[in-house]
């Protein structure tokens, strides 16, 4: 009897152990079912047998269940290369690279080396991680052990090289190949066409045919692309022609690629053969084709061609959607791409952040910034959620109008999806600091970045040289080069204007001769202009237009214009009238330039000139841009118009500028008249004064904050004269800090005195 029951319970157990391996044999198990097998190879003792674990490692890895797969590894005291194998091939192919590197450390702890089925995938594994040094290890352990002469694993080397951008490497091994394929040869090509290697892409094109090997689709379609990618476009098209030559047929990879590189080249010849080719093909209905047809027809200027490819496809998109408004956005269609963008989100279209981040930024880059605002807010309505692409699209905007709570907002949105230290937000954020008069946010901003490249520096140089806080920016400057970071023609911009800002001749001069000198950066426009800006400033104006005389290049409207305001500053008519008349051929549709010799000629009490200057404006059209300043009070945005009585509260504003005229009056202030460039009596002129819009938007600011409080006014056009003494006036006799930025600087105005210094 009791041999009968342990015959049962023998038999009993026997039962448990096959069911245990029921799933165990099939590829198809489900999660759930691996998990029980585990379950019950456990209970029968099975889970620690290799062949039995490799199976259920086989299980959880193909449903990348890396997690479990680990700990059954880790349980086996005598794990075999099998039980590796599964696991590392599998996290290579899902490109878990990391992970499958710590296992290949793993197996080499248990004195377990690789094989011909294991190298591959820890090797593409470096590749995937550009750990090229050691990628080049193990190619030295396929030496030594000869795996390295595996076509495997002499793959999975070329393609690790030309990856990790080790392209000598990549060539040696593909040389040395006992059969070279098809595979890596075409690889190898595009390498060094997307290094911009044109000599040796080609040589290696050309190889292949020598060795037998016949470029195929994807051999012509990695040179096409990899010439664009490094930007020679030309040859990118030349081997388009050249793959349409040999017989080969185009797809619609082809096509994207080489309609990408005529869009770079602005070609539109070329572009209209490629779309007639690819209408031949029977391509028009490729999603990338037309999403490249449009981005070419976008960047060749022909934004109607642009929409009329647009509306010819059958079924749209949102890649083409994206396209469209990207096109319409270069070539300054913003209300056009705003309506596309509205007219297809109302289709029920699934928007992603790409086109809400592309209309964000085409607002904000043409001077829609209100709406470019509006825009993210609906994008965090509708649950898209901005990257940290978008942060920096929508920022200018908030400096545009100094709309600082819009920016703080942005930059605490940033700070919660973890990419406040991303390099490129952070120079926007230094950019929308600066901007809103909040330098030393700027400054703080800065500080605690992680690492930084030039274009936050010079962020922070043009920061400190619109405030005319000239010292720190050249601290800045030398903190830049002692960093190791080389400045470029940006930083000797912002440096320049730093000095123009204070009056620095000799220290401007100083940096303008040595861009060439030790910095071998060649002089620009923009940087003569800042000379010229610096020299007149100074009084300096013969000097300056010696310098226009003397340029190696035509000057443009910006250096001439650099010397008509000069011209405005220091009063001198003549040489103001030799500036104007250059900038009347080079922008005859320019207000500003007939408003500023205007202003020269009132100045000088010239009014029968100034009716002539007048006369040419309405001949050609023209109307004086008008003045006009915003300020931000409670999170919202007021602007204030010179002359316009429709304020809601311009009463009171027009009440309590009179009551602070009257305090100016007896504390010895005198309107300055000469800022009025109309020909009327002295009490009409100080009526006039009275409406500037710098004054109208200080006073409500003064009416809508506490007493004490800061304020912040933008205008757009530079801050007069009269304004500029009366502000002061106001900041000692109100006792507050008033920032005011112009087309040209910041003024910080405080206990009656300016940080311009009166230059400006």
């Amino acid at each position: 009897m009791t041999r009968n029951v342990e015959a049962l319970q023998l038999f009993d157990n026997f039962s448990q152990k096959i069911a245990s391996l029921r799933h165990l044999n099939s590829p198809a198990a489900t999660l759930s079912e691996a998990k029980q097998a585990h379950a019950n190879s456990l209970k029968a003792g099975l889970s620690t047998q290799t062949h039995v674990a490799a199976k259920i490692l086989s299980l959880y890895a193909n449903h990348q269940c890396f997690a479990e797969a680990d700990l059954l590894l880790y349980s086996l005291p005598q794990p075999d290369i099998f039980s590796f194998t599964t696991l590392i091939n599998a996290s290579s192919k899902y490109e878990n690279f990391r992970h499958t590197l710590k296992l290949f450390v793993k197996m080499l702890a248990h004195r377990l080396f690789p094989d011909n089925r294991i190298l591959p995938s820890v090797i593409k594994a470096c590749a995937g991680l550009s750990a090229l040094k050691l990628g080049r290890q193990l190619h030295g352990f396929g030496l030594t052990s000869g795996l390295a002469l595996d076509s495997f694993v002499e793959s999975s080397l070329v393609h690790m090289y030309i990856k990790c951008n080790a392209l000598t490497y990549a060539r040696k091994v593909f040389n040395k190949m006992a059969e070279p394929d098809v595979v890596c040869g075409s690889a190898l090509a595009s390498g060094y066409a997307k290094k911009g290697d044109v000599n040796s892409a080609n040589m290696v094109f050309g190889e292949m045919e020598k060795l037998g090997i016949e470029p195929n689709l994807v051999s012509w379609n990695g040179m096409i692309a990899g010439f664009n990618q490094s930007g020679h476009f030309f040859k990118a098209v030349s081997v388009f022609r050249s793959m349409h030559s040999d017989g080969f047929r185009c797809d619609g990879v082809s096509v994207s690629s080489v309609l990408a590189a005529v869009g770079d080249l602005e070609d539109i010849i070329i572009g209209i053969q490629v779309h007639g080719y690819a209408s031949k093909l029977g391509l028009r209905s490729d999603k990338c084709v037309v999403s490249s047809l449009v981005d070419m027809y976008g960047k060749c200027g022909c934004a109607l061609e642009t929409l009329r490819v647009f509306e010819e496809m059958d079924q749209k998109d949102v890649g083409t959607c994206n396209a469209l408004i990207a096109s319409l956005s270069r070539n300054g269609m913003v209300d056009d791409a705003l309506k596309t963008f509205k007219k297809y989100r109302g289709q029920g279209m699934e928007l992603n952040v790409v086109s809400w981040t592309s209309m964000i930024a085409c607002c904000s880059q043409h001077g829609k910034d209100t709406e470019a605002l509006e825009l993210f807010r609906e994008m965090q309505m509708v649950g898209v959620k901005p990257n940290s692409i978008t942060i920096p699209c929508l920022l200018p905007a908030c400096a545009s109008i100094a709309a600082l709570a819009h920016g703080k907002a942005a930059h605490c949105f940033s700070f919660k999806r973890g990419f406040a230290d991303d390099v490129f937000v952070c120079s926007a954020l230094i950019d929308m600091y600066s901007n809103c008069g909040r330098i030393q946010a700027a400054k703080q901003c800065f500080d605690r970045m992680p690492r930084r490249n030039l274009v936050c520096w010079n962020a922070m140089i043009g920061g400190y040289a619109m405030h005319g806080m000239v010292k720190e920016a050249i601290n800045i400057f030398q903190l830049m080069q002692s960093s190791g970071q080389k400045p470029d023609f940006v930083s000797f911009t912002s440096l320049l204007s730093a000095c123009s800002q204070r009056g620095l001749v000799e220290v401007g001069k100083s940096y303008f001769n040595s861009m060439s000198g030790d910095y071998k950066i060649e002089a620009r426009m923009e940087h003569y202009a800042c000379m010229v800006s610096l020299l007149g400033r100074a009084g300096k104006l013969q000097e300056a237009y010696s310098l226009v005389n003397e340029m190696p290049f035509e000057p443009d409207a910006c250096v001439w214009g650099a010397l008509l305001s000069s011209c405005r500053v220091q009063h001198n008519m003549e040489l103001g009238e030799v500036a104007a008349n250059r900038l009347f051929e080079l922008e005859p549709k320019n207000p500003g330039n007939y408003v500023l010799l205007s202003n020269i000629y009132a100045a000088r009490g010239k009014w029968t000139e100034v009716d002539k200057v007048r006369d040419m404006m309405k001949n050609a059209g023209l109307r004086k841009n008008p003045g006009y300043s915003w300020i931000e009070v409670k999170n919202k945005v007021h602007m204030l118009l010179a002359g316009d009585k429709s304020h809601p509260q311009m009463m009171q504003i027009l009440e309590k500028l009179n009551k602070l005229s009257m305090e100016m009056k007896k504390a010895g202030y005198l309107p300055d008249t000469d800022f009025v460039l109309q020909d009327v009596e002295e009490q009409e002129k100080e009526h006039i004064l009275c409406g500037h819009s710098e004054k109208l938007a200080v006073v409500f600011g003064i009416l809508n904050t506490s007493p004490g409080t800061a304020l912040t006014v933008m205008k757009n056009l530079r801050i007069c004269g009269d304004c500029h003494t009366a502000i002061k006036f106001i900041s000692s006799f109100e006792k507050r800090e008033i920032l005011v930025r112009d087309t040209n600087r910041f003024h910080h105005f405080k206990d009656g005195v300016c940080s311009c210094g009166e230059l400006w």
